[in-house]
């Protein structure tokens, strides 16, 4: 875990720091980064958020996640003051599940900045209509900051970086990158084109004509009925419909292999999204089956647990 104190002594010799990373696949892995890969980002997101020396800043996650340890150096940074409840607060850096327990209990209006999962624009509406300020960014601990919005509808590239997408993958180059990935099974893949460094996690995604980052999530696949399907790719054919969230799974199926099941947090969608499957997705790519939950199984860093989804 990086502590404050051990980044600016890192940052001061020119060094590197090691962050400690499960993603999603759950198994530790060791991000390798220079400390000014962190410390040079911090004056660029204090700006975008707001944050400064008469801030006061929660992070309730694990400070063993990089994104919690990142918010923790910032606030020491910047000369924030950080707070152990929401109260009295004046920013929170936390997860969308996290965001979602904090607006049950209706806390005075904060500057909210959100990252670990994709925040749906629902979640960002009903967090701005409780009066609060809402930021997010997409990332990751290998990649540092990629894009940053209002939600993931609204994402734009972060300042310095780049993207470049082969195949439906996003690439990255920017002054935010590791160094490397220590650990298996590895994750980071690395390119040198354009006499450029980048960088790719596998998540796939894509630039709209009007320059929004559109991130589709990790390239995980299910094979159904001998048709290899890209659950991300059904997603985003997906979520542009609903008014909650949804996530495909896959489920074994002793005939098939596997069928895909589609898990909702809005009872209507639920309803209305298998006509928007019959439009808009071949009959392979097509959830078989369609549940409801009130919200979806986290990990122990807040992001959706797709192993609890599957095995409910």
């Amino acid at each position: 875990m990086i502590t404050p104190a051990a980044l600016r002594t890192a940052y001061a010799g020119g060094g590197t720091i090691r962050l400690t990373t499960s993603g999603t696949s759950g198994r530790p892995r060791r991000v390798v980064r220079t400390a000014a890969s962190w410390v040079d980002s911090f004056d660029v997101v204090a700006g975008l958020c707001g944050l400064d020396g008469s801030s006061r800043a929660w992070v309730p996650g694990p400070v063993a996640a990089s994104m919690n340890a990142y918010a923790v150096c910032l606030a020491d940074h910047v000369g924030a003051s950080l707070t152990g409840l929401p109260g009295g607060a004046t920013h929170v850096f936390c997860t969308p599940a996290a965001l979602a327990a904090l607006l049950e209990e209706d806390p005075a209006p904060l500057t909210v900045v959100v990252a670990g999962d994709r925040l749906a624009p629902s979640l960002a509406d009903r967090a701005e209509a409780s009066g609060h300020t809402v930021h997010h960014y997409y990332g990751a601990a290998q990649l540092s900051f990629v894009g940053w919005g209002r939600d993931a509808d609204s994402l734009r590239l972060f300042p310095a970086v780049a993207v470049e997408v082969d195949g439906g993958e996003l690439w990255v180059s920017s002054p935010w990158l590791c160094l490397r990935e220590e650990g298996e099974p590895a994750v980071l893949r690395s390119s040198v084109r354009h006499g450029r460094t980048w960088l790719s996690v596998g998540d796939r995604g894509s630039l709209s004509d009007d320059g929004r980052l559109v991130v589709r999530g990790r390239s995980d696949a299910v094979t159904t009925a001998g048709a290899t399907v890209i659950l991300a790719d059904v997603e985003a054919a997906l979520r542009p419909h609903a008014r909650g969230e949804v996530v495909v799974v896959g489920r074994p199926h002793r005939r098939l292999g596997a069928v895909l099941v589609a898990v909702c947090t809005d009872p209507a969608d639920a309803a209305a999204l298998p006509a928007v499957a019959r439009r808009a997705l071949p009959a392979s790519h097509r959830p078989r089956r369609w549940s409801v939950v009130e919200t979806f199984p986290v990990t122990a860093a807040g992001k959706v647990d797709r192993d609890g989804i599957t095995a409910s």
